[in-house]
Parts: C-alpha cells; sequence; structure tokens
C-alpha cells in the first residue's frame, strides 16, 4: 500500500529563529499509514510548488492567530500571537495546493487560515466576543473531551466519524465567525461555534476545531480523521 507523503506546515518562534512542531502531528499521519515532512520556512514560489509536487497532502495545524489584515479588521488582541511570515507562506501554499486539488486537512489555526482564504471572518477571541459558558481552551490532559459537537447530517465529517455527536477536546481562543464562501459547515458546539468545515468541490478538504493529534491514541473517531485524509492522499 502507498504510504502517502503528507506536507506540514511549520511552526515558527521568531523570537528563537526556529522551527518547531507538536508530535501527535506527526505521530498521527505515521498512525495512518502515511509519512510527515515538516516543511521549512520560505515563500519562494518556485519552492512552494515543488512542495506541492513531491507531496500528495498537506496538513495545515494549529499555531499563532490569523492576522486579521486578512479579513479586514484591526487586531484586536496581543500582537505576538501572531506570526506574519507563516501567514504568508500559509496563504501562498495554501492556493498552489487546492489549485493542484491535493487533499487538506485542516486542524485548530488550519480551519481559521482556510475560513480566511475563502473569505470568512473569525471571532479575535472568543471570551469577550462569544461569552457562551463553553470551555474552549481547557487544561490538561489535552486527550480528554471538553465539550459536545453536533455532526452535520449528510457531510463529510459524518462519513468519517460515523457518529452525529462527538465529544471533542478544545484549545482555542479564536474561531469562525462568518464562514467563508464555498465552504460547507461540517460541526457546531454547543454555544455555537463552527467545528468544522469542508469544501464539496475539492478532492478532500475538511478542517476541524479541535486537536485530533492530542486524542488520536484514545479516540477511534480522531484516528478516523487522519486515516481518512491520508487515504485521500494514497490516490492524490
Amino acid at each position: 500500500m502507498k504510504q502517502p507523503v503528507i506536507g506540514i506546515l511549520p511552526l515558527i518562534d521568531i523570537q528563537r529563529e526556529s522551527y518547531w512542531m507538536l508530535p501527535g502531528y506527526m505521530d498521527g499521519i505515521l498512525a495512518a499509514g502515511g509519512v510527515p515532512l515538516m516543511l521549512p520556512y520560505t515563500e519562494d514560489p518556485a519552492v512552494l510548488a515543488h512542495f506541492v509536487k513531491i507531496c500528495d497532502g498537506f496538513l495545515f495545524p494549529g499555531g499563532q492567530d490569523v492576522s486579521p489584515d486578512y479579513y479586514g479588521q484591526t487586531r484586536q488582541t496581543d500582537e505576538d500571537e501572531v506570526c506574519a511570515p507563516l501567514d504568508r507562506m500559509s496563504v501562498a501554499l495554501f492556493r498552489k495546493v487546492r489549485q493542484a486539488d491535493k487533499p487538506v486537512l485542516g486542524i485548530c489555526r488550519g480551519l481559521q487560515l482556510i475560513n480566511v482564504i475563502y473569505g470568512g471572518t473569525l471571532y479575535q477571541d472568543l471570551p469577550s466576543e462569544h461569552p457562551e459558558g463553553v470551555s474552549h481552551h481547557q487544561a490538561p490532559p489535552y486527550d480528554a473531551p471538553a465539550h459536545c459537537v453536533s455532526v452535520a447530517p449528510g457531510t463529510l465529517l459524518e462519513n468519517i466519524v460515523g457518529v452525529r455527536e462527538l465529544a471533542v477536546n478544545s484549545l482555542h481562543h479564536q474561531a469562525v465567525k462568518d464562514v467563508g464562501n464555498g465552504l460547507t459547515v461540517q460541526a457546531v458546539s454547543e454555544d455555537g461555534i463552527v467545528e468544522g468545515l469542508s469544501d464539496s468541490k475539492a478532492a478532500f478538504l475538511l478542517a476541524v476545531q479541535w486537536h485530533p493529534e492530542c486524542a488520536f491514541k484514545s479516540d477511534p473517531k480522531s484516528l478516523a480523521l487522519f486515516r481518512a485524509f491520508a487515504d485521500a492522499c494514497r490516490i492524490a
């Protein structure tokens, strides 16, 4: 069976001049039969095009906030929480990936980034902009469920997880506000926050707000997300 090569966007620490990666993203891909490859930072169009050529799919992981410049707003929270170089690389690479119709899995920031690229907006700070009592920023352990989401019927996500209600972990302070054009809501939390998005016109494009990379070892539904993504990458 083909082992698909899956590119993962780097996490960038500007102050330390370093890249880093949480092992769960790589371990989840390995558990699903894929080969994870953390990409180096670059904005060179030729190098980004080469990434698209050599990788069978791409994972857009969690990380810093997406700059509100991309959805026409001014920054309302700590400037240190954004990473302008990563934003630029992520947007440029995503557009090339979609042009080639390679499979995409977005997690947390990845979901928010995809929504913004499709023309959507974000809540910059849920506690102040959408205070509904649901905990979206849980304490450890991060593989434990924090709240439930309702999975929309007939969606890609329902086909993968096989249920209409799903208990998920949660670690974010931003979220989708206005859904981008062309995206379909896959799941919502108990307080109405968008927890999953997909583009039905793509070969495979699914993004979730929770963190399956923290839970796939103990939660079969989280592992199912990685497996469905890897399976899509095998035939890309």
